[in-house]
C-alpha cells in the first residue's frame, strides 16, 4: 500500500513490479543482475482516483501513460534494487500529488500603454541601429 496523503491511499493491486536488467555501466554485474524496476499503476481502473485527477495525471505522465490506461515508471539510477523501488514509488506519488493540484485558471490580461509604447519604442532605436548597417557611400567608395 502507498500513501499518498491523508485521505488518498493507492492499494497493492494497482501497483506491479517487475524487476529487469539495467541498462549502462556496471561492467559484469549489469549482465547477472536485475536492479532496475519497471512500476506499473493501473491508473485509469483505479477507484481511489477522481475522473478530474486522471486526467491531470495522464496528462502529466505524458509519454509513460499507456494505451490501456496504466501508468509506467522505470527506473534504473542505482545498483541497488531496493533504492531503485523506493525511487519509482516516490516518483509516482509525487505524480499524484501533482494531479490532485487543480490547475489555476488564467485570467487574461491586457498590456499596459506604457508598456506598448516602451516596446514600440525599443523597436524603433533597433530599426535605427540596423539602417545603420547599410552600403556606405562617399567620396572614397
Amino acid at each position: 500500500m502507498l500513501r499518498i496523503d491523508d485521505r488518498i491511499t493507492i492499494e497493492d493491486w494497482e501497483l506491479t513490479e517487475q524487476f529487469i536488467r539495467a541498462s549502462g555501466p556496471g561492467g559484469q554485474n549489469v549482465n547477472k543482475v536485475s536492479s532496475a524496476v519497471e512500476l506499473r499503476f493501473e491508473a485509469a481502473r483505479s477507484p481511489n482516483l477522481s475522473d478530474p485527477v486522471k486526467r491531470r495525471l495522464k496528462h502529466l505522465a505524458g509519454r509513460r501513460w499507456s494505451k490501456d490506461g496504466a501508468l509506467i515508471i522505470r527506473c534504473d539510477e542505482t545498483r541497488s534494487q531496493a533504492r531503485n523501488r523506493e525511487i519509482a514509488r516516490d516518483r509516482l506519488a509525487g505524480l499524484i500529488s501533482a494531479a490532485l493540484q487543480p490547475q489555476k485558471k488564467r485570467i487574461p490580461t491586457r498590456a499596459t500603454l506604457g508598456s506598448k509604447k516602451r516596446r514600440l519604442k525599443a523597436k524603433k532605436l533597433r530599426g535605427d541601429i540596423k539602417a545603420l548597417r547599410g552600403p556606405v557611400s562617399g567620396e572614397d567608395g
